[in-house]
């Protein structure tokens, strides 16, 4: 396992790596670092025969993680925001097509990029503080690391545009309903839930694990093309004046004004 990590934590016990972002006083908002040690981490862990499966939690009670960076995001412009979309939607997906099985734990909020987090392991632990929720559009964005195709499969099309179009977060046990979570346990519960549920997984052949992961994610043949299109329309937006008003209201604490076509 890699040991140069700035934002995450890494302890791994009887075969299983539990992954802590761990910004707490950000709420462990999600910024261009955060997503390189996962990539690194995920690179590691693939060819690591002492891990057989991970679980990935946030540091602090509040949040799992409350979503990107938006001090960040204010200055993407539209192909920033375009690489920008593409890079998170990459290790989102390195993360969705590890061979080994991957739980998120989650406690408090899990936003924006946070759900989408969530949506790219394999299963879904919440705590019943749990909350999830998509406010891109508060921003004048859409959900650009794989939200908008991730969560259509996991809770369908309506409920997807549900969420994403109100931006109200929901709490564990809506989650449960929509099919966005596997379990609900606890407050203070959902890692040792996790571990002890994943614990139960790796007594599975590993080999055939990997194989029914390729096998569920070839049901989505068009995925590279729904990613593609995300990225292009996030990349879009970051260039409106919109998406300024947008991310400039949040870091200035103020309702934004949007203005009517």
């Amino acid at each position: 396992m890699i040991d140069e990590l700035k934002t995450l934590l890494v302890d791994t016990e009887n075969r299983i790596a539990t992954i802590t972002v761990n910004r707490p006083d950000k709420l462990n908002a999600l910024k261009n670092n955060v997503l390189d040690d996962f990539r690194d981490v995920f690179r590691s862990i693939q060819d690591d025969e002492d891990v057989g499966g991970v679980v990935i939690t946030g540091a602090g009670h509040k949040a799992f993680v409350a979503g990107a960076d938006i001090g960040e995001l204010n200055h993407l412009k539209q192909k920033s925001g375009e690489r920008a979309s593409q890079k998170g939607q990459s290790v989102f997906s390195w993360i969705e097509s590890t061979g080994k099985p991957v739980i998120a734990a989650v406690e408090g909020y899990a936003l924006g990029g946070g759900c989408e987090l969530a949506m790219a392991c394999h299963l879904r632990v919440a705590s019943v503080t749990a909350k999830f929720g998509f406010p891109e559009l508060r921003l004048g964005l859409i959900p650009g690391y794989g939200g908008t195709q991730r969560l259509a499969r996991l809770v369908g099309k309506g409920r997807a545009l549900e969420m994403i179009l109100d931006g109200s977060p929901i709490d564990a046990g809506k989650a449960l309903e929509f099919g966005l979570v596997n379990r609900v346990v606890k407050e203070g519960q959902a890692v040792a839930a996790s571990r002890e549920w994943m614990s139960k997984i790796l007594t599975n052949g590993p080999i055939a694990m990997d194989k029914a992961i390729q096998a569920v994610h070839a049901a989505y043949p068009n995925r590279a093309q729904g990613f593609q299109e995300e990225a292009r329309l996030f990349g879009l937006l970051c260039g409106t004046e919109e998406f300024k008003e947008g991310t400039d209201a949040f870091l200035q604490k103020r309702k934004p004004q949007f203005q009517n076509k």
